[in-house]
């Protein structure tokens, strides 16, 4: 069974490899999606994978690397859209799959 996870990813998050970091982490967990920065300075985050390991992404964006502050996490659970790539960094303020 999988799922998808949506995420806004708030607070000082750009310019600190944040989108790296999804990357690494959501591919040691083995989902797949994508992530990218906001015009309004913030990280989105769509993923779709295991429920756990969903989870564990989602504990690992409310952390963050060194270097980010992360002021709050806005996020959603959905039925598993499917066709994702392997882990990507997309263009700024990418519009959806």
């Amino acid at each position: 069974m999988t799922e998808r996870l949506e995420a806004i990813v708030r607070g000082y998050v750009q310019g600190v490899g944040f989108r790296w970091f999804v990357v690494r982490r959501a591919t040691q967990l083995g989902l797949r999606g994508w992530t990218s920065n906001e015009p309004d300075r913030t990280v989105r985050v769509v993923a779709e994978g295991n429920p756990a390991a969903l989870d564990e992404l989602l504990a690992a964006l409310r952390t963050g690397p060194a270097g980010a502050s992360v002021e709050r996490v806005d996020a959603r659970r959905l039925p598993a859209a499917g066709g994702l790539p392997s882990f990507t960094i997309r263009a700024d303020s990418h519009s959806g799959d």
